[in-house]
């Protein structure tokens, strides 16, 4: 059950009021959710239990409603039920099962509540079946019901409504650049340092986390620190810049398109070749991966990560760094949108073994390392905080053993999480951001020092 059910609750208020109507609906969006491969994974689990300990949910709650298996179980059971002649006929012989208010009530608690969309679960499955891509199909059925938690989908609303997930307003967007530019002519002595905007022709647009100018706008001087030190051709939108996309956390599939859309029509607009996106790993996931997808067309530019441009800059020789400037250990957390499912895994490892004087792997890494438990859209979810901080030990684990006085993750939802965890579990450690630790560590050329 949800951790939160009373009558005061709009989503449970909903799910009270969800009529046969409504579950018809759900069966159809259901349905067109499934490809082959999809509907191939539903009858493929062998129950093997090997995904149990890929869990971090489960493995801190211990609970069954938490194992992989059995949220795949939820969807399988309804799929056998409600498609299938063996289903309907002979339910009990192949666990079937019908898509009623209390089925629809455990995916609610399974899919949004119980899972980070993490996708580790996957590496540990026999047959290979994608679990993580399967619950968030179970997501988009949810969001057709209007069944997204409200703290989850409000988040959505205001990236739909204002341009960018916070809700900020273009004026303190626009006021917020200028102050920085401000702080970077300080820091680099050059009156003529800028955080460009609007910029025609530009070689990158950069885009960022709008948590960045709302509560970190120094992980954005960072950055901009760092394009300066490269003599990088960059620009910033005045309008559209947010790289996060929370219609992919909600499976809102066309949100998701619209809001990418706007990065792509922006690149248009500007006449751009590269587009930069900031540290956030469903952002990096949402816009490199999945936006070509829901668009159905490819980019006519270049898509990179930040990590991506700040190793080319290292490799070229475009920036140089001072690691004994930062001589206290440094660990890496790896989001799972950007490394597991994203594919950016070695980047970050080559720009801090430049950057700092230790650097400190926890394990498992790489691939196979733990979500924190900020995915998913679990940030905005108030009514699993409890859940989502109890699955986190996991993490505050790795960064105890390592020893690490700094973690670095490469994602500010992580970051979020993270700051989160290291109050919680008392770790005592600084958080950054990959752009904060290179900026610290920047050799600015003498004659802009």
């Amino acid at each position: 059950m949800a951790n939160s059910t009373t009558n005061s609750d709009p989503l449970e208020q909903k799910l009270e009021s969800l009529s046969s109507e409504q579950t018809r609906k759900a069966l159809t969006e259901f349905r067109n959710q499934l490809d082959n491969q999809l509907a191939a994974y539903l009858n493929s689990c062998v129950h093997c239990g090997l995904c149990t300990d890929s869990c971090h949910y489960y493995l801190t709650d211990g609970e069954s409603a938490s194992l992989p298996a059995k949220k795949l179980d939820l969807l399988a059971s309804v799929f056998k039920g409600e498609f299938t002649l063996v289903g309907k006929t002979l339910p009990g012989l192949v666990g079937a099962a019908k898509l009623d208010r209390e089925m629809v009530r455990e995916w609610v608690d399974s899919f949004f509540g119980r899972c980070s969309l993490c996708g580790r679960c996957s590496l540990n499955c026999t047959v290979g079946i994608d679990i993580s891509r399967l619950l968030h199909a179970g997501r988009s059925v949810l969001e057709s019901l209007d069944l997204v938690p409200p703290e989850l989908q409000s988040t959505v609303d205001k990236a739909v409504d204002t341009g960018n997930n916070m809700g900020i307003p273009k004026q303190e967007w626009l006021d917020t650049v200028d102050w920085l530019q401000d702080e970077l002519r300080a820091e680099t002595g050059d009156p003529n340092a800028s955080l460009p905007l609007d910029k025609q022709g530009a070689s990158m647009l950069y885009t960022v986390n709008p948590r960045e100018p709302k509560f970190f706008p120094l992980s954005l001087l960072a950055a901009a620190k760092i394009f300066y030190a490269a003599g990088e051709n960059w620009t910033l939108s005045s309008d559209y810049y947010d790289v996060t996309n929370y219609g992919y956390f909600s499976g809102a599939n066309e949100t998701g398109a619209m809001i990418s859309e706007r990065l792509w029509q922006t690149m248009k607009k500007l006449n751009v070749g590269t587009l930069v996106l900031g540290e956030c790993g469903h952002g990096f996931n949402a816009n490199r991966w999945e936006a070509p997808e829901w668009l159905r067309q490819s980019p006519v530019f270049d898509m990179k990560s930040i990590l991506q441009v700040v190793t080319e800059y290292l490799k070229d020789g475009r920036i140089k760094l001072d690691s004994s400037k930062i001589d206290r250990a440094v660990t890496l957390h790896d989001p799972c949108n950007l490394v597991r499912l994203g594919g950016i895994i070695e980047e970050q490892r080559f720009i801090l073994k430049q950057a700092v004087t230790t650097f400190v792997e926890m394990y498992p890494n790489r691939d196979k390392n733990f979500c924190c438990g900020g995915g998913g859209g679990q940030l905005s979810m108030t009514r699993y905080v409890a859940r989502r901080l109890k699955s986190g030990r996991i993490k505050a684990d790795q960064i105890a053993a390592t020893g690490a006085k700094i973690v670095v993750a490469p994602c500010h939802n992580c970051i979020d999480q993270l700051s989160e965890l290291n109050r919680e579990y008392k770790l005592g450690v600084d958080i950054k951001s990959v752009a904060e630790i290179v900026a610290d560590a920047l050799v600015l050329n003498p004659k802009t020092a």
